[in-house]
């Protein structure tokens, strides 16, 4: 009886063509931290060369435990066994291979793999990861920060030290009545005859926005560039009224103006509205992007890089934006780690579609993790010039700030209007 044999089966984590040498990827693992008091989540993919490695964003702050164990469980053990270099074919299979793909979570862990391999080819190549991308066409990155303030005056005066500090860029956020505008203070119980008194009230919020610009233009000129972040909170009709209120005080762009699941109209809202529309955080595809570029609906793009699968998607929708004369203003608040901030500003420095960056600046406490974290210089964001993206991760000092759910996981659905009805957040 002859010996019965398996049928030869190439294993998933095995490419199908040879490597031209034998570098391999040892280990994938997840990294949390929270030095700011926001679980970052960071992917380290090790080889077999020791002293090779790479790091890679994979933050979804909201639903940190859900990417780690997405990393740790099964993206991780495909890439063992791989050549780092093979990136592109790497995260198409890890893209493709739960059959149900997408969505923030994978994308996340999937980033942070991607993010990860290009810092290695950065180190390999001996080269920041800028110069892998075709080099730089600006020295730097143009960046804004947030002011805020639980009234005008408040706001203003936070922006006027941001300006001092020698920005040129401003979003402008100011509260009100209940829990005010989002990103800013309101005052609590501004409508106490209400059955949620802390709610937040849309009238008042039309009413006050408009006032808030036209100090701001009296109080810091006409030379800053301001902003404004909606957070998704108005209708279609609502937005084009906030944005005709707000045409005499030349809005860099107006963020976010209404919910996701009306983006279909963004093309109504766009052609309506006076300023450039910024939107894309909440995209957690990057074929939704790349339609809502290609659809006509956005003036600059705010992807958070890491819930559509890092890098190499990123660099295909800059392509696209600048093909389409759309520009690129990413996504970075401080729930992105300092390695996402870096991909974001290799991506700004090489691309002429680049717009603005959103900035933050970075506590002490994230530095000591995250040694080589980009500074900030004169209101620009250099690229790091050392291979790869030129930031550590010192773990010793990360397990010093553990994460823990954060109350900021449910504030979200908390947002109410006074009568007690969920606000989009």
């Amino acid at each position: 009886m002859s010996e019965e044999r398996a049928p030869a089966v190439m294993p998933e984590t095995q490419a199908p063509w040879p490597a031209r040498d034998g570098l391999r990827i040892t280990g994938v693992r997840a990294i949390v931290t929270a030095p700011e008091g926001l679980p970052l989540v960071v992917v380290r993919v090790d080889t077999s060369d020791p002293g090779l490695y790479g790091f890679g964003c994979a933050t979804f702050t909201q639903r940190f435990h859900a990417v780690v164990a997405a990393v740790d469980q099964h993206v991780g053990p495909m890439l063992i066994g791989r050549h780092p270099a093979d990136i592109e074919d790497i995260t198409r299979m890890v893209h493709l291979s739960s059959y149900w793909r997408g969505g923030p979570v994978l994308n996340s862990a999937l980033s942070g793999v991607d993010q990860a391999l290009w810092d290695i080819a950065g180190k390999r190549a001996g080269m920041p990861v800028y110069e892998l991308l075709g080099g730089r066409v600006r020295a730097a990155a143009d960046t804004y920060l947030h002011a805020s303030g639980a009234t005008i005056e408040q706001a203003l005066a936070d922006a006027q030290q941001i300006l001092d500090a020698g920005y040129r860029n401003v979003r402008l956020q100011a509260g009100g009545p209940g829990l005010g505008t989002y990103g800013a203070p309101g005052t609590p119980g501004g409508y106490p005859d209400a059955p949620y008194p802390d709610g937040w009230d849309v009238q008042q919020y039309l009413r006050d926005t408009p006032k808030l610009f036209a100090a701001a233009r009296e109080v810091l000129g006409e030379t800053p560039n301001l902003m404004h972040d909606v957070h998704h909170r108005l209708t279609v009709k609502q937005a084009v009224a906030l944005a005709r209120a707000l045409e005499p005080y030349r809005l860099f762009f107006l963020e976010d103006p209404i919910p996701l699941e009306l983006y279909d109209r963004l093309p109504e809202l766009r052609a309506a509205a006076p300023m450039p529309i910024a939107v894309g955080e909440q995209v957690a595809s990057v074929a939704d992007a790349a339609r809502l570029v290609a659809g006509g609906g956005v003036d600059l793009l705010r992807l958070h890089i890491s819930a559509i699968g890092g890098l190499t998607p990123a660099r295909k929708l800059v392509a696209l934006c600048e093909l389409t004369g759309v520009g690129t203003a990413w996504h970075a608040p401080a729930d992105v780690s300092p390695i996402g901030a870096a991909c974001n500003v290799a991506l700004d420095v090489s691309s002429p579609a680049f717009s603005i960056q959103e900035g933050h600046l970075w506590p002490d406490p994230v530095r000591e993790v995250f040694p080589g974290t980009l500074d900030p210089r004169n209101g620009y964001l250099y690229p790091n010039d050392a291979p790869g993206w030129g930031i550590e991760v010192d773990e010793k000092a990360a397990a010093k700030y553990p994460a823990v759910t954060h109350l900021h996981e449910r504030w979200s659905a908390r947002v109410r209007r006074p009568d007690g009805g969920i606000e989009a957040p």
